[in-house]
């Protein structure tokens, strides 16, 4: 079945679908390159910026700032942007930057959730709206006929519809788990290096405090 047929024997329903799927991919790929930049750079430049701050505190972080696309590296800099925190302030800064950062990593989950339970539906309504039209030429007496013949391939045409809305669907929903599944690496990732940064600045704390004790 060539592309313009399959578009007329889908009806009406495949150009929202073909709306649907257009978005999805461009979507999924916004996504991918996003997860690939995190995943590409972000240990590494956690790890140097971690090994630096106990030796050059303020050339660490003037380093750190070269890499502001990063969302760990925006959390660690909200926590250090304030002027002689105690502990406790930097931690509290901390977590809240990592809480308004989620809404990122989160970032289109509900418009692939309302494509996965949208498109097998449209699909639905396209097979039932082909049977519709295709049985609607069937008369009393037409069995066996040509007739007849035409209506059996005008419904088997009717489940375009339905196929393509069940693949959009299963695509979407495949891609959107594995984003899913880069969320939560992604959120014990924050948990773990923001342990690790607190750890660092409670001793870059007790240092400063005991030079102005002094």
């Amino acid at each position: 079945m060539g592309i313009s047929k399959l578009f007329t024997a889908g009806g009406v329903v495949i150009w929202p679908l073909l709306a649907a799927s257009v978005l999805v991919v461009t979507l999924i790929l916004e996504r991918s390159w996003f997860w690939w930049q995190i995943y590409r750079y972000q240990e590494r430049v956690v790890n140097t910026f971690l090994a630096d701050y106990a030796q050059q505190p303020k050339a660490a972080i003037q380093e750190l700032k070269q890499q502001p696309s990063l969302p760990i590296v925006r959390i660690f800099l909200a926590a250090l942007s304030l002027e002689q925190a105690t502990p406790d302030e930097f931690k509290l800064a901390l977590e809240s930057a990592a809480q308004a950062e989620i809404p990122l990593l989160k970032r289109f989950g509900t418009v692939f959730e309302t494509v996965v339970g949208v498109a097998p539906l449209l699909g639905l309504l396209g097979t039932i709206l082909g049977l519709i039209r295709a049985l609607s030429s069937l008369q009393i007496g037409d069995v066996g006929t040509a007739r007849a013949s035409g209506v059996t391939a005008g419904i088997g045409e009717a489940l375009v519809s339905t196929a393509i809305g069940l693949v959009v669907a299963m695509v979407t929903l495949l891609f959107a788990n594995v984003f899913q599944g880069l969320y939560r690496r992604q959120r014990a990732a924050i948990a773990d290096y923001g342990g690790q940064i607190e750890i660092a600045y409670r001793r870059y704390y007790r240092q400063f405090i005991n030079r102005q004790t002094r």
